[in-house]
């Protein structure tokens, strides 16, 4: 039977671990095949501190999407977050020997690798090398110099940096789940991918992500991205607060948050009043709906303080880098209730929600619509795009009593893994021949999809995951 480019991304998040399965349908939307949510057990502040309850919480992740989808997860497209996470800006150049031939990708490489020399902090490597303008001896303000005449060749770059260990433990993780990397992606870069249109991103728009561990920001500005940072408080910090402010257990508090809280506490009266059943042997507690509001809005006000300050040092005021298409709110965080306008308060810029569901087909958003899929709908874009064959089908493998396709299980070797990958792209070439006219229309209609940034960070970004992948293959 015909294999489709189904595709798989891992959103490792504080709270929850979201595997997201999907494939692009005729009309060029993402169809949500599977789902598999699962509470993060081993992750704070978005940064990995038990290994073995991560892999668990993984592995039910991944288990729940094959069941919902029918497929077995071969590899996936992972994330990276935390409050490790920071970025730079980099001005470098380089000078050409002879300036009458046209600059090529060479030079474009010889340009990235320059910038892969700088100096970081003990401990620290470069994870994106994003391209924003280039110059080309005396004019300046070019996003594609490929082609042209020049010297010298200039470019400024936004530079993401990341502790290594962090990410080293994530991919650890991935692995000894039974699963391979097929790419890397850092987390606002992909939760934009899902909630903003390209116009925003001309116009210029700020991308709030308010995670369980983190709030993550990303600013854009003529397409391309221009500031990226990661402040290390999010929903859970809110609900710690509850529980400590009102004296009740976690899950109580984070109850409390989801159904009668709001950012906002003008909106509720003085009588308004939820009570809360006590422990055992105790009487039911009684909690004001004001003084929670009140709690949370200190939080969100800090939160949002912090974000607002980065949003100041990209230098928005400016002319020229006014975010005309505002702010939008995504991730679990912004479904609090009047979040919304209290960031218009607080920044007085326009803002709105953002869901997950403009790439998404008909059917297939009411399973993901929510903010908190927005990474992991970014992530599946992310996979598709690369092209990988992430599944194989359940019913294509027999176990030698008939019909019943094997068990799913997650701990595969290496070896295993490689002979499953071998055999089924040998049944691919023995029953799948592809029309080759039809997959140069789509591969070329996939090329142009791409912008000049993106083949920049992909071209660095996929040697960045081999050496990755290299370093965790050599720690077994």
């Amino acid at each position: 039977m015909k294999k489709d480019n189904i595709a798989v991304g891992l959103d490792i998040g504080t709270t929850k671990i979201v595997a997201m399965v999907g494939k692009r349908n005729e009309y060029g939307k993402l169809e949500i095949l599977g789902v598999g949510n699962a509470k993060s057990l081993g992750v704070k502040r978005g940064v990995v501190n038990n290994i073995t309850q991560t892999i668990q919480s993984i592995q039910n992740a991944v288990s729940l999407a094959e069941a919902e989808c029918g497929c077995k997860v071969k590899d996936v497209v992972v994330g990276i977050a935390g409050q490790h996470i920071r970025s730079i800006q980099h001005h470098e150049y380089i000078s050409r020997e002879n300036p009458d031939n046209v600059i090529s990708e060479v030079d474009i490489e010889m340009l990235i690798n320059q910038v892969q020399k700088l100096t970081m902090l003990p401990g620290e490597e470069i994870i994106h090398v994003l391209p924003q303008e280039f110059k080309v001896d005396d004019e300046a303000g070019i996003k594609e110099p490929i082609g042209m005449y020049g010297r010298r060749l200039e470019a400024n770059f936004h530079v993401v940096v990341g502790q290594s260990s962090s990410i080293r433990n994530a991919g650890r993780c991935v692995k000894d789940a039974g699963l391979e990397l097929s790419g890397l992606t850092l987390e606002p870069l992909a939760s934009a991918d899902a909630v903003l249109s390209q116009e925003e991103k001309e116009a210029g728009v700020a991308l709030i992500d308010i995670g369980g561990g983190t709030t993550d920001l990303a600013i854009f500005k003529d397409g391309i991205i221009r500031h990226t940072a990661v402040v290390p408080f999010g929903g859970n910090v809110i609900t710690e607060d509850i529980k400590e402010g009102c004296s009740i257990i976690e899950k109580q508090a984070e109850l409390l948050k989801i159904k009668f809280g709001s950012a906002w506490p003008g909106e509720n009266r003085d009588n308004e009043i939820v009570s809360i059943p006590g422990l055992r042997g105790q009487e039911p507690k009684e909690i004001s709906l004001k003084n929670l509001s009140k709690i949370i809005h200190a939080r969100v006000v800090e939160i949002i303080e912090m974000i607002f300050s980065e949003i100041k040092a990209y230098g928005y005021d400016n002319p020229r880098k006014k975010l005309i298409a505002g702010i939008v709110l995504t991730g679990g965080g912004s479904e609090l209730k009047h979040i919304k306008q209290l960031v218009e308060y607080i920044t007085g810029i326009d803002t709105r929600i953002g869901y997950p569901n403009e790439h998404i087909a008909g059917d297939s958003a009411k399973m993901v619509s929510r903010p908190l899929y927005a990474t992991a709908v970014g992530l599946t874009m992310e996979s598709e795009l690369n092209n990988s064959r992430s599944t194989i089908y359940v019913k294509e493998h027999r176990n030698d009593e008939g019909d019943q396709p094997l068990p799913t299980h997650h701990h595969k070797t290496k070896a295993q893994l490689a002979s499953d990958r071998k055999t089924e792209d040998t049944a691919a070439g023995e029953h799948d021949e592809p029309n080759i006219a039809d997959t140069a229309v789509v591969e070329e209609d996939r090329e142009v999809k791409k912008s000049t940034a993106d083949s920049f960070k992909e071209r660095f970004f996929g040697g960045f995951l081999a050496k990755f992948k290299e370093f965790i293959d050599k720690s077994e």
